[in-house]
């Protein structure tokens, strides 16, 4: 069964319902395998000024996920993406996480994410 890594972006259009019925079909077979985000999601998501019911589904959310840290090997992808490639650091943690785990990416922000070298990716906007 493919796995799959959670951008912020996705995460944020799910709580808001914005996705097709493919994409929120998707979104649904992921969180209920678990969903997996990379400790800047969680950060990100942390860091939302949001209502407090939107913050106890956020945290919520987080509590159900599995939060995967920084590796060493994480740290080395991480590395080698910035130094091939112009990309900020967040997102380039967390295309390593993705790629040192094998996920599938699920983004809205493809663009960040071009032409990473074995880097599955699917927008659930396009679905």
């Amino acid at each position: 069964m493919e796995q799959y890594l959670m951008d912020t972006n996705v995460v944020s259009d799910y709580f808001s319902a914005s996705f097709s019925v493919a994409g929120m079909a998707l979104m649904d077979t992921a969180i209920d395998a678990v969903p997996n985000i990379s400790v800047i999601t969680q950060i990100e998501l942390l860091c939302w000024n949001t209502d407090e019911a939107t913050t106890q589904n956020v945290q919520n959310f987080i509590t159900d996920s599995v939060v995967l840290d920084i590796s060493p090997e994480i740290i080395a992808q991480c590395v080698a993406l910035r130094k091939g490639k112009k990309m900020k650091t967040p997102d380039a943690i967390i295309a390593a996480t993705a790629l040192a785990y094998g996920f599938t990416l699920i983004t809205n922000n493809e663009k960040d994410f071009a032409n990473i070298s074995g880097l599955k990716m699917v927008n659930p906007h396009k679905l």
